[in-house]
């Protein structure tokens, strides 16, 4: 369980770190037009803000202590139902944003830079890091044990 802990934190852990880049620059694109067109997909004009890109990075940094605290590699701060809960829905909303992504893309009228890096990337990144947020929801030490208790 550590090992898809580990990988979901440190895949969480980046896309925070890398929201947390974007609120100051476009990197790795040339500009924000670039970059809100392939991250976004949406014109410059309509760019997320820094208040919402900043959020985004709290919520995904928030995620990452979750599932971290659930597969025992960070220390746990909060009481073993909220953060088993939290992960489960940190589970729940990534599987939910992975398979909503694939079917809005794959069913787009017209391809886009955005929707062919969803399709590639984005999508099954979301569910890839959602079926390991939910594996450790509910094979961590406080998950196992609450199942024992109800059986």
């Amino acid at each position: 369980m550590k090992i898809a802990g580990g990988a979901a934190v440190l895949g969480l852990g980046a896309a925070a770190a890398m929201h947390v880049v974007w609120v100051f620059s476009p990197w790795p694109f040339a500009d924000t037009a670039e970059f809100t067109r392939t991250i976004a997909g949406v014109p410059e004009s309509e760019a997320p803000s820094a208040v919402a890109t900043t959020s985004v990075a709290v919520a995904l940094g928030t995620a990452s202590y979750l599932v971290a605290a659930q597969a025992d590699l960070a220390p746990r701060l909060l009481p073993a139902l909220v953060e088993r809960l939290g992960a489960a829905t940190v589970a729940g909303v990534l599987l939910l944003r992975g398979g909503a992504g694939l079917v809005s893309s794959g069913f787009a009228e017209e391809s886009t830079t955005f929707t062919r890096w969803d399709l590639a990337l984005y999508s099954p990144l979301c569910l890839t890091l959602g079926a390991l947020a939910a594996y450790v929801a509910k094979n961590s030490p406080a998950g196992r044990t609450e199942q024992n208790a109800t059986a």
